[in-house]
Order: C-alpha cells, then sequence, then structure tokens
C-alpha cells in the first residue's frame, strides 16, 4: 500500500510540474504577465479571476508572521503640516500650517522571515499610519522610490524566488537572478538595491518613499498625482557589505535596538516630507508611463515641495500587540486622497487587507494600535473571529430608521475616464518608456568608487548561479543600462568564476 501511495504522489508531482500553467481549478491560463484592465491603462478588474487568485493564495502562505515585511519595528509619532496644500488636497489633516496628526510607522524588511537580522540587503519598508479626524489613512512604502515589478500579478512569483526555495530551504541565487534577468523592469531596483544605499546603517538613517503614485484632489474636484518623499534629517547612512556581514552576525537586532534606544534618551527621529505634484491632465502625455512603479519622476520635471516634518517620539509598550499585529493597507484613504491607476498599487489595494484578514483576523481593525485615534469607525460589519461587542444593540444595515451611520454621497477621490476593452494588458506605452534608462542613468550618476562596489556587490551574488545562460542574461540587462556597466560586470563574474 506504501508503495501505490508513493507511485501515485510522483505521478501527480510530474503533473504538476510540466504542461500548461493553470488556475486552482485546472483552467489553463492565458497570460500570467498582465493583469486584466478596463481599456488601455485603465484600473485592473476585480473580473481577473487568476489574479484574485494568485494573490489571495499567496497572502496565506506563511502563518502566523507577516508572508512578507515579518522582520520589524515600530514607533508612534507626529506629523507636522508646514507648508499650505489646500490647493491641492481637501484631506484635513493636511489643512492647514501647524497641524499636528498623531503616526504610528512600522519599518522592516522585507524577504527575511521573523527571526532573521536587520543588516542585511534588502529594501526597507516603511508603512505610516495617520490617525486623521477622517480616519485612518495609510502610506504603505519602502526606503526605495521604485520596485521590481509594475503589475502586481507578478508579486507572488517575484517574493517567491527572495524566499526558501521549496526543496533545498535555502535562498537560491539561480532562482533570484533567473526571474531578475527574465524580469529587465527590475534592473532599475536592482541596480539601487546593490548600490551603496542597499543596505542602511539604521532606520534612523534611510530615507522613507510612498513609491506609488497617488491622487490628490481639492474641493474643487481638481484631481493631482503625487509621490511622497521622507528625507531623514539624521542624513543618509548605510554600511557596505563586509560590515554588514559582520553586525548581522554580531547583533541580528541592531536596527530595533537603535530605534529603540533612540527614542528612549529621547534623540527623536525626523524625516522631511516631500512631495512631488502633476496636474493630472499631464499624465497621458507624459514621456513616460508616470504609473510605472519601475520609474522616478526626474526633479526637474516635478521639483519636490516640502509640507511636513514627520518626528518619532514614543515606543510602543508591547511588541507583539502594537508592531507584530499592527495592520497597514493602501486602500485606507481619507476624503482628499485616492489611488491611481498604478498596476502594482491597484493589487496592493487587495492584498494587504486581504493579509490581515488572514493573518491577525477579521476584527484587526478593532485593536487599539490600527483603530481610528481621532475619530470613531461607524460600520455595519459585526461578529467574525475575536469580535468585541463594542455596537451592542445597534442595526446592523443601512438605510435604517432608527439612527444609524448615513453614507455622505461624496466619493474619497475624483473618478477616471476609462475605455476600451477588457482584456489582460501591459499598461499604456509612453514615448520614452524603457526598463533600462533610469537604471543606466542611476549607474552614471556614480562616482568611480561607488560603481566598484556596485560591481563588487553585484558580482558576489551573480556567481553564485549554476547556470551561464542565467548569468549571461543578467548581466545583458546591466549592459543595456549602459555598456561600461555591462563590461565591467561581466569581467568580475568572469573573474569569480573562473
Amino acid at each position: 500500500m506504501a508503495d501505490e501511495m508513493t507511485e501515485a504522489y510522483v505521478s501527480v508531482q510530474d503533473e504538476t510540474t510540466t504542461g500548461p500553467l493553470t488556475t486552482e481549478s485546472g483552467a489553463p491560463v492565458a497570460d500570467n504577465q498582465n493583469s486584466e484592465t478596463a481599456g488601455l491603462g485603465g484600473p485592473v478588474l476585480v473580473q481577473d479571476q487568476l489574479l484574485l487568485e494568485k494573490l489571495a493564495h499567496f497572502n496565506r502562505e506563511r502563518i502566523p508572521e507577516r508572508v512578507v515585511h515579518a522582520r520589524g519595528a515600530g514607533a508612534y509619532g507626529t506629523f507636522t503640516v508646514t507648508a499650505d496644500v489646500s490647493r491641492y488636497t481637501r484631506a484635513k489633516f493636511l489643512s492647514e500650517v501647524g497641524k499636528q496628526t498623531e503616526t504610528f510607522l512600522r519599518f522592516s524588511t522585507v524577504a527575511g522571515n521573523l527571526g532573521a537580522a536587520d543588516a542585511v540587503r534588502d529594501p526597507r519598508g516603511f508603512a505610516l499610519k495617520f490617525y486623521t479626524e477622517e480616519g485612518n489613512y495609510d502610506l504603505v512604502g519602502n526606503n526605495t522610490p521604485v520596485f521590481f515589478i509594475k503589475d502586481a500579478i507578478k508579486f507572488p512569483d517575484f517574493i517567491h524566488t527572495q524566499k526558501r526555495d521549496p526543496y533545498t530551504g535555502s535562498q537560491e541565487a539561480d532562482n533570484v537572478w533567473d526571474f531578475w534577468g527574465l524580469s529587465p523592469e527590475s534592473t532599475h531596483q536592482v541596480t539601487w538595491l546593490f548600490g551603496d544605499r542597499g543596505i542602511p546603517a539604521s532606520y534612523r538613517h534611510m530615507n522613507g518613499y510612498g513609491s506609488h503614485t497617488y491622487q490628490w484632489n481639492n474641493e474643487a474636484g481638481e484631481a493631482f498625482w503625487v509621490k511622497y518623499h521622507f528625507k531623514t534629517d539624521q542624513g543618509v547612512k548605510s554600511l557596505p557589505q563586509d560590515e554588514a556581514n559582520k553586525l548581522a552576525g554580531e547583533d541580528p537586532d541592531s536596527h530595533q535596538r537603535d530605534l529603540r534606544e533612540a527614542i528612549e534618551r529621547g534623540d527623536f527621529p525626523t524625516w522631511t516630507v516631500q512631495v512631488q505634484i502633476m496636474p493630472a491632465a499631464e499624465a497621458e502625455n507624459y514621456r513616460f508611463n508616470p504609473f510605472d512603479l519601475t520609474k522616478v519622476w526626474p526633479h526637474e520635471d516635478y521639483p519636490p515641495i516640502e509640507i511636513g516634518k514627520l518626528e518619532l517620539n514614543r515606543n510602543p509598550e508591547n511588541i507583539f500587540a502594537e508592531v507584530e499585529q499592527s495592520i497597514f493597507s493602501p486602500a485606507h484613504f481619507v476624503p482628499g486622497i485616492g489611488p491611481s491607476p498604478d498596476k502594482m498599487l491597484q493589487g496592493r489595494l487587495f492584498a494587504y487587507g486581504d493579509a490581515h484578514r488572514y493573518r491577525v483576523g477579521i476584527n484587526a481593525d478593532h485593536l487599539p494600535v490600527n483603530r481610528p485615534h481621532a475619530t470613531v469607525a461607524r460600520t455595519n460589519s459585526r461578529d467574525g473571529y475575536a469580535y468585541d461587542g463594542r455596537h451592542g444593540k445597534a442595526k446592523n444595515y443601512e438605510p435604517n430608521s432608527f439612527g444609524g451611520p448615513v453614507e455622505t454621497g461624496r466619493p474619497l477621490w475624483q473618478p477616471l475616464p476609462v475605455t476600451g476593452w477588457t482584456g489582460s494588458t501591459a499598461a499604456p506605452s509612453h514615448a520614452e518608456d524603457n526598463d533600462f534608462v533610469q537604471a543606466g542613468n542611476l549607474y552614471r550618476l556614480m562616482s568611480e568608487e561607488e560603481k566598484g562596489r556596485l560591481i563588487a556587490n553585484l558580482a558576489g551574488f551573480i556567481a553564485k548561479v549554476s547556470r551561464d545562460d542565467i548569468v549571461e542574461r543578467a548581466i545583458d540587462n546591466f549592459r543595456q543600462a549602459d555598456p561600461d556597466y555591462g563590461k565591467r560586470l561581466e569581467a568580475a563574474v568572469q573573474a569569480l568564476r573562473g
């Protein structure tokens, strides 16, 4: 019987690893590269069940820690408005100079598990919750202004390459560089990650970015596209690879300890908050797709404008209750702020909330760290895991004639016009769309010393790849970004591989 079961298992295993890609129900997948949109460049459609299936399944692959951003630290703080932006947004927490809003900021690494070290080469999460009088506004960003991919349908695939291989139980260079080599859009972020800022010296000494493009809209109904920048007032400080390796082994909690102890001694870290603002009408004819998460908006096109100061000034009392159980979702908007057609953002609007409902529970928003602090949430949702009975005898439907909460009739953000056929399509192409231009620009901005460290960091990792074709494909992406970049990297990899 045991032999028969083994043969049956091997047969099923063979069938699931070869042949056409399918959905969980066995239907063939026509397009695994592009999520469905309402017309060319429109918002992502809920009818794209492949996208929802992949994101929902991905969110449930690990328990109970976060699938990504598991390793983190957090602190409470204050955001203070320093410039009048009322002509751009009607958000009340941004309505006047001097206005202050309580915040909670969670820093994290992306790929490592809950017990991983802090001082590693990995993007850092920069998730900020504003407890505003109109509800909580979550800005879920990173310490990088760009990302590896531009469509959420590829996110589970990307993270699978960064996590432990299902066979070896280790992160595999083959997996990482196979995916990056086959995804040229990642070249810009990879250049950033393996450069000097790839390993921050601490959470206090790095910038934060909203990364995505968001919508602001004012009282007159005018819409603007915005990007957020949080520039550290402590100065950017990073670690070279050899120092990071030593620190990760000797003090894996280095970043968490540094943040906690700085606040304990009254050395409150601060960031200058800036935004880039693009009038909505300029997006369609901008030289590249302004909603592409793998690209930055050049400052000469849209200069950053200072709008505020962020200070962290209070440590959480209990790490599990306030850091591990904290939840952030880019779908948590307030009046005057909304999403853009950024396909990565559109997918995250679903995926983050779904992850929290699974990991923390359907009533995660009721926990002290997550519930609104400056207003009260009024919903008709009831029961579920860890429900506290807060609604008492109140009716749980709307409309009702018992004095229940009522709709406002005013959307939080301005609607977008959409046209065209539904289907799995890439984002619309603009005149200067290219996966390599900005990566090359970043490389050419570096000093010779910076280039040397970048090449050494990349070559050390690529040299671990076992297959020559994966190595060549990876190097070719950097060659297309800049010929010198590729030439020097190829020589460095060859020297290490013998």
